[in-house]
């Protein structure tokens, strides 16, 4: 009989660690508890100055469209083509883009004219290599992460840094070392 009791209680003891290990790990965290900046890492700041500065010496005008963004904004962003008229953008929704955590950068080209473009294969310093990859080329060697090497939804314009962090330790508040 007493083995029984010593049984049920181990059972009820494993499947509630594991309920516990349900929680903790495979359910999102409330990213409400989560204190999030309303800026850019100071690092990706300086990165983004550095890589704005290198590209203009290689007769290559870049703009910043996107930094930081709240979790507002991003799901705004991500019911485009969804739920509100448009092309589907992203697939993040908030608390799944590095935005959201100030380590991510999206940028455009400005023409001649002072406009800016997304053409990937626009050569405005006429040196015959496209200035979008030499600005990639650029912000790589910088630190940077290019979303057009993403194996699924490409996100060309998209730069971030993650610092050794996965989203889900970002989503938990975990910061890069030095916040």
């Amino acid at each position: 009989m007493k083995a029984t009791w010593v049984r049920t209680y181990l059972v009820l003891g494993f499947f509630g660690l594991l309920l516990w290990l349900l929680f903790k790990y495979m359910l999102p965290p409330d990213l409400d508890e989560i204190e999030l900046t309303d800026e850019l890492n100071p690092i990706v700041a300086e990165k983004k100055d550095e890589l704005i500065q290198l590209a203009k010496d290689k007769g290559i005008p870049v703009i910043i469209t996107a930094g930081f963004r709240s979790l507002a904004e991003q799901n705004e962003l991500y019911e485009k083509g969804r739920s509100e008229p448009g092309n589907i953008v992203t697939n993040a929704r908030g608390g799944e883009s590095l935005h959201n955590f100030g380590l991510a950068i999206d940028f455009a080209l400005l023409n001649k004219q002072g406009e800016a473009i997304w053409d990937m294969s626009y050569d405005g310093n006429d040196n015959g290599k496209s200035d979008w990859m030499e600005v990639v080329t650029i912000a790589k060697g910088l630190g940077f992460d290019w979303g057009g090497d993403w194996a699924g939804f490409k996100d060309y314009p998209h730069l971030q840094m993650t610092f050794g962090l996965s989203l889900r330790e970002l989503q938990q508040g975990k910061q890069p070392k030095g916040q």
